[in-house]
């Protein structure tokens, strides 16, 4: 089922609306905040998100998060291995199921909290949730926010749900595929930061057949390989304004300031920043790895991507979306992100507007907003 997104946003019923997340790669968090701050629009004490597995054991959860980290950054052939295990694994479910104090825990947030509807980021809450369930523990409707494309865990529907919210037809298919209950599955688009929904039509990139310097943004990510090479590669190009944003290595940051100086065009080198919505909107392409919450940020701002890094596992199906809809390119090396961003704006951008053009077809800027509206109808 094909939930358009909502030309007005209206958020009519104040529904309790308890949102459940992990801080396991960028999806989950951007996710589960981003539909919050929707609905605390209207109703800022209806509305709460948890991390469950950082209040039980926050040491544990600290050092996982580390782990996983780097796992995926530094052995990333391994973490494919695992993943794809966890896929076809009889024993992970009853692993998950079997964890007594997080389900107890979850429980007695549940009985403080009181909400009217659950919605989880994480696919292991699904497996606790269902366990308490079997109990006649809980009754309450629960909702699973799927933050992966095409590429997507069975640990996201084994354990059931209410229903599922998926982020395009591509991953609603994957799943129908699977055995997964059609008229429970409903594409809605990946919840994103309001600020997409009230700024789409505002703010407005400038047109490539005025003459306008096209503008790249480069997203370096903890991990990113060749981050320095594809950064000096990018501010060597005359033609183009430049942005990187570097996170918090402020050695990085120093180098690419002293290479930007004297450029004939503007360079902009950012640390940390919450502005990366605005950012996507205001450049014309995208160089960034793969992850769900980059990657669905870029389609809600209509800014193709050219993916130089794909985590194997649930980052495939990412990228594998984009290639379907022939967006981007994949350009793992300095030299190949060159090569794809100069075809993209040769001949004023011809190739640029056909990836632009694709991935404005799959843009859904307000789906936050069209989940809570299904969640209140419902």
């Amino acid at each position: 089922m094909t939930y358009a997104p909502q030309s007005d946003i209206t958020i009519n019923k104040p529904l309790k609306i308890l949102i459940l997340t992990a801080g396991y790669g960028e999806g989950h968090n951007a996710a589960a905040y981003a539909l919050a701050n929707a609905y605390k629009e209207k109703n800022p004490d209806a509305c709460k998100v948890i991390d469950l597995f950082s209040i039980v054991s926050p040491k544990i959860n600290q050092v996982s998060r580390k782990l996983y980290i780097q796992t995926i950054n530094k052995f990333p052939y391994l973490w494919s291995t695992i993943y794809g295990w966890m896929d076809h694994s009889s024993i992970i479910p009853k692993v998950i199921s079997s964890l007594k104090t997080e389900r107890n825990t979850l429980l007695k947030i549940i009985n403080e909290e009181n909400p009217d509807v659950i919605c989880s980021t994480y696919p292991v809450y699904s497996f606790l949730i269902e366990k308490l369930r079997q109990y006649n523990k809980i009754s309450v409707p629960h909702y699973s926010i799927v933050t992966d494309s095409i590429s997507i865990n069975s640990l996201w529907w084994k354990a059931g749900a209410q229903g599922w919210f998926v982020p395009n037809e591509d991953s609603r298919a994957f799943m129908i595929s699977k055995g997964v209950d059609a008229t429970k599955i409903h594409t809605t688009g990946f919840p994103v930061n309001p600020y997409f929904a009230h700024n789409i039509k505002t703010i407005i990139r400038p047109s490539l057949d005025n003459n306008q310097s096209p503008r790249v943004l480069y997203i370096i990510n903890s991990g990113t390989r060749f981050a320095e090479e594809t950064a000096s590669a990018l501010l060597d190009q005359s033609e183009w304004e430049i942005t990187c944003a570097v996170g918090r290595d402020e050695n990085l940051k120093n180098k690419l300031i002293a290479k930007a100086q004297g450029r004939s065009r503007p360079a902009t080198i950012l640390g940390w920043t919450n502005e990366i919505p605005k950012l996507l909107m205001t450049h014309h392409v995208v160089v960034s790895k793969a992850g769900g919450a980059t990657t669905q940020e870029a389609i809600a701002a209509c800014c193709p991507m050219i993916v130089n890094q794909i985590v194997p596992g649930q980052e495939e199906g990412n990228y594998e979306l984009l290639r379907r809809r022939n967006i981007g390119s994949l350009s793992q090396t300095p030299e190949e992100v060159i090569k794809s961003l100069k075809a993209a704006f040769k001949d004023s951008g011809t190739l640029w507007k056909q990836w632009h053009s694709s991935i404005c077809e799959l843009s859904q800027p307000k789906a936050a907003y069209t989940i809570i509206d299904h969640l209140i109808k419902n």
